[in-house]
Formats: C-alpha cells, structure tokens, sequence
C-alpha cells in the first residue's frame, strides 16, 4: 500500500511539471517585449553620464577626506595648544611659589639647633617639596656640573683651582624645570 501513495504522489507532480513546462515559452517572449531597445548613440550618452557621475563622486569622497583630515588636524592642534596653555597656567603658579622655597631652604640652612618650631618649618619645606614632584617640579642639578645655557644663567666667573673651565662652582639660587620646560634657571658661579 505503501508503494501506491508514492505512485499516487508522484503522478500528480508529473502533470504540475507538465503544465509548468507548455507556458515556459510564453514567459521569455514577455520578458523580450519588456526589454527596452537603445540605439547606440542613447548607450554613449548613458556611458558618458555614468562616467561624469562617478568623477563627480570621487571628487567629492576626496573633498570628504580632506575635511576629514583637515577636522583631526584642527583637534590635534587644540588638544595641544590646550596642553601648552595649562602647562602655561601650572608654570606660572609654580614659579610664583619658588621664592618661598628659596626663602625656606635659607632659613633651613642657617636654623638654630634648640628651637623646637625648626622641625615645623622642615615639615613644610617637604610637604612642599612633595607637593611640587607631584605635579612634575624638578629641581636641575648644577653644582659641579658643566655650565649649560640652557638650565643655567651665570652670574659671575671665578678662577679656581678645584673646577675645571666652564664647570659649576656653585648654585646661588636653584633652578626648576616642569617635565622638559625650564621654569626657572639656576643662577651659578662658573671657573674660568
């Protein structure tokens, strides 16, 4: 019984697909007549204008990367000068700070051993010591040192016998610079 139900199934695709096949022909020559007919002079006119379609395109995806490039330049060029004007504003603060540590490493150097307010004024002296490293304050060695234009500033030149020409006798006011930028020369004695 089983083997009827397939005949049974099968004959009846079998006539589906006879059917399907007598208007198969009837379907492409629709599709011929839908088919638009251009003389060869309509396709060059055609060409042409697809042509100056994708010229117009690619110029104006360049004209688009351009701005593109020229946006990411202009907000590099912010960021950094953004950069520089807090660097400006940190240096400025900074600098106006540094005569009070000048003022305490004097006081500090010169200190009475019995007083018990010393030990006070040294907690403040690193406690703004630290303060500065943190926002990158440091303090350029020059004492020994060849002098350096560029970190140093002579005062006077001294002939010695312990330094050799152009070294650093000593610091009479430290210097400080804030990453690579120097906020403030060391004023040095330099041998002759």
């Amino acid at each position: 019984m089983s083997s009827k139900k397939t005949r049974q199934h099968i004959e009846p695709e079998s006539e589906k697909s006879a059917e399907i096949s007598a208007e198969a022909p009837a379907e492409p020559a629709l599709e011929a007549e839908a088919m638009p007919v251009v003389s060869l002079e309509e396709f060059e006119a055609l060409k042409k204008q697809l042509e100056e379609s994708q010229a117009q395109a690619a110029e104006y995806k360049d004209g688009w990367q351009r701005a593109v490039a020229d946006f990411q330049n202009y907000r590099k060029r912010v960021e950094r000068e953004n950069g520089e004007v807090y660097q400006n504003a940190v240096a400025g603060i900074i600098k106006s700070y540094l005569p009070i540590v000048d003022d305490l490493e004097r006081a500090l150097q010169s200190r009475p051993a019995d007083l018990a307010w010393v030990e006070g004024i040294e907690l403040i002296y690193r406690k703004l010591q630290a303060i500065l490293e943190a926002e990158g304050v440091k303090r350029i060695e020059a004492e020994g040192q060849v002098f350096d234009p560029t970190v140093h500033e002579a005062i006077s030149q001294e002939p010695s016998e312990n330094h050799a020409s152009g070294q650093v006798i000593a610091v009479v006011q430290n210097g400080y610079m804030l990453g690579e930028r120097v906020i403030r020369p060391a004023l040095v004695r330099v041998a002759q």
